[in-house]
């Protein structure tokens, strides 16, 4: 860990206001600069790695807000990432996180394979009748969390059904790979099926490999640095082999991870020309707004928009969702209260701290519904997780979209 990051932080508190736990619990210890602090007099030999220590360290979400407000450029979250993967380094992987982080998710058919079991649980009304007799009552709260948050599974995922190469529609413009997460051909795969033919539509060759590998995310989370390197070394050779304007990517925590291939392969020039193409998609359509606007259709509906974390802290950006949405004729936008805040998904967090990840929810909710808004669109698969069961719960007359499931429909793609 990079020593004088820690000693950057001037504790001047323009961080506070940004920080979902702080603003929460008004705790020192549940705020980045105070995270900072304890990283630091770790790091200086002055406290143990105890569990009392663990415990406030794990209450960061990673949201890097505070990045965002410190006039210094101080990432509490990514300090405190950095040293969680120290800690596992010195430490080692523990049964399970070796299992799913080297064995199951640098492996796509796996991947795919374990939701077969849970898409029957959905098709043979299983699952209805679980919630109705209220079964999942009698084993651990994680596992009813999880099943809660579960949304209807596609059919199969996207990476099975769409082509490598598909091809511009009408005059091609250039060519672009696609990155297609995994939450999102898993789950959401309509959104994803929507970024393709949106940049179809507006003339680019979308190439996705069907031999590339989750990026590397999950592992940083699990504090696995080495399975990180391997899957961007994987995903960078991968993407080398093809002539690209971009890489583009509809899910936020991808977008962020690879942009920081880089950062984690240090000297690395392919790394940092691989990270040097990656583009979210909202970034690519609105470059070309000036054609996507002729296209759209009025569609009825007052719509408000949440930033993802991984999208507007760590990427920077903001301003080109928003623009896209008010292209849509007969939209009516609301700007949402404390859009750029965290929902309260991060990773898995709300699975490792619900008490905690419930009261950002909570704070997200009421201001969606003080918006008044009918649609509630973001950009990233944690965050419509997240978000679509808070819905589901608390406002179910809000409906959720991504953002390309919203302008495929107005431009007649979906």
């Amino acid at each position: 860990m990079d020593y004088v990051k820690l000693i950057n932080c001037m504790r001047c508190g323009m961080c506070l206001p940004s920080c979902p736990t702080y603003k929460e619990t008004f705790l020192e210890t549940a705020s980045p600069r105070g995270r900072v602090a304890l990283v630091r007099k770790v790091q200086e030999g002055e406290l143990d790695q105890s569990e009392r220590l663990l415990e406030y360290l794990s209450l960061c979400l990673d949201c890097q807000a505070c990045a965002s407000a410190c006039p210094c450029g101080v990432n509490a979250g990514e300090l405190v990432a950095e040293f969680t993967c120290e800690r596992k380094e010195s430490l080692g992987l523990g049964f399970m996180e070796e299992l799913v982080l080297r064995r199951l998710v640098p492996h796509p058919d796996r991947l795919e394979g374990s939701m077969t079991p849970l898409r029957a649980y959905q098709k043979t009304g299983l699952q209805k009748l679980v919630r109705k007799l209220g079964v999942l009552k009698m084993f651990p709260k994680k596992l009813e969390r999880m099943e809660g948050l579960l949304p209807e599974l596609p059919a199969r995922p996207l990476r099975q059904e769409i082509m490598e190469v598909t091809p511009a529609a009408g005059t091609e413009r250039g060519t672009v790979g696609f990155f297609l997460g995994c939450v999102m051909s898993l789950i959401f795969s309509e959104a994803s099926r929507a970024t393709i033919n949106l940049l179809s539509s507006l003339g680019y060759r979308v190439i996705t490999p069907r031999s590339q590998v989750c990026c590397g995310a999950p592992n940083m989370l699990g504090g696995d640095l080495e399975g990180l390197k391997e899957a961007a070394r994987t995903n960078i050779d991968i993407f080398a082999g093809y002539d690209l304007d971009f890489i583009v990517t509809d899910c936020g925590g991808c977008g962020a991870e690879l942009k920081k291939y880089g950062h984690h392969l240090p000297g690395d020039p392919a790394a940092e020309a691989f990270g040097a193409k990656v583009r979210d998609i909202a970034q690519v359509l609105a470059l070309h707004s000036g054609d996507l606007a002729p296209r759209l259709q009025p569609v009825d509906l007052k719509v408000t928009y949440h930033d993802p974390c991984h999208i507007a802290h760590c990427q920077g950006i903001r301003r080109e969702p928003r623009e896209l949405l008010r292209l849509v004729p007969g939209l009516t936008y609301a700007e949402l209260a404390e859009a750029d805040s965290c929902c309260g998904s991060a990773g898995t967090y709300n699975i490792a701290r619900p008490g905690m990840s419930d009261r950002i929810l909570h704070r997200k909710l009421a201001n969606i519904a003080a918006s008044g808004a009918e649609v509630l669109v973001t950009g990233n698969p944690g965050c419509l997780l997240q978000l679509r069961k808070g819905l589901a719960d608390h406002l179910p007359h809000v409906r959720i979209m991504h953002l390309t499931e919203l302008l495929a429909r107005s431009a007649g793609l979906a």
